[in-house]
């Protein structure tokens, strides 16, 4: 799949009246053919798999010992509990998200299995979003797999873009991208239209613009983890305002092109270096001499 922009796909998907996860299920059929003999449902069951890597590294997040090198150990456990005990300000339903979004990426930080959505240090948001939004409206697991199709074309769009390693473009491109897939699987998840996929993708991407990669000890700990807990909530909000019917004045394609722009005059020391931001604080070195001695 070769487009170059998220109204391209949508135009395309307007134009079959089909929803863009079934656009995308039915050209990997035909790329893919070209190969091998398969199916739509091939497709899917591939999708399938990687859903349920999600779901289990959501699990061992919650369940299992992290054993991280400076970050908090058992975040997610303990802010789980803290929702679980009904003392958060988000209530469940966010909590929730937050905590599963800390789960999975606490798990990576550890070598623990993820699917990369779109990268390791971002693999947090998308889960956490879709599988809170399957909690909370009882979402039947076929739907929530074909949201997938629709989050993976819009980070491959993205992809055809600019590049999404927060060593080229900064952690907008990594978590920020996390953010408008996230956001676009919510929207189809719920049955919003083209429009307010695009507004979702848009306002998300909007909220993240700018954000650098500044790993301490060049470790995919401090501040990754936190940030894919504000990244699920930054894609739930942009989702809900589009279904509400927010709009933004700006394109999301313009939005895109402006991240790459950001991204490339962004100074090397905040491109994954860890040379800049966090990483150098007095703390932040201190952090990385304990590490490598």
């Amino acid at each position: 799949m070769k487009y170059l922009s998220i109204r391209e796909i949508i135009d395309e998907a307007k134009k079959n009246k089909v929803k863009i996860s079934e656009l995308v299920k039915n050209e990997q059929v035909k790329d893919i053919k070209e190969y091998n003999d398969v199916s739509v449902m091939t497709i899917y069951n591939k999708m399938k798999d990687a859903y349920q890597v999600m779901c289990n590294s959501i699990d061992m997040g919650l369940k299992e010992k992290c054993n991280l090198k400076i970050e908090q150990e058992g975040g997610a456990k303990i802010y789980n509990k803290y929702v679980n005990e009904g003392k958060s300000i988000f209530g469940n339903k966010i909590g929730s998200a937050v905590a599963m979004a800390l789960a999975v990426s606490e798990l990576n930080a550890s070598m623990g299995k993820i699917v990369a959505a779109p990268t390791a240090g971002s693999c947090g948001i998308l889960p956490a979003a879709i599988v809170s939004i399957k909690n909370i409206y009882n979402i039947n697991e076929e739907k929530v797999i074909d949201s997938l199709f629709t989050a993976s074309a819009i980070g491959m769009v993205i992809s055809n873009v600019m590049n999404i390693a927060g060593a080229s473009g900064g952690c907008q491109a990594e978590c920020g991208v996390a953010q408008g897939m996230a956001a676009a699987a919510i929207v189809e998840m719920l049955d919003g239209d083209y429009d307010q996929i695009e507004n979702a993708i848009a306002i998300s991407l909007k909220n993240i613009e700018g954000l650098v990669c500044d790993p301490v000890a060049g470790l995919v700990e401090c501040p990754c983890i936190k940030r894919n807990a504000s990244g699920v909530i930054n894609a739930m909000l942009a989702a809900d305002m589009a279904l509400a019917g927010i709009k933004s004045i700006i394109p999301v394609d313009e939005v895109i092109l402006a991240m790459k722009q950001v991204g490339d005059v962004m100074d090397d020391r905040l491109k994954e270096t860890a040379m800049g931001g966090l990483a150098a604080t007095e703390t932040g070195k201190k952090l990385k001499e304990k590490v490598f001695n």
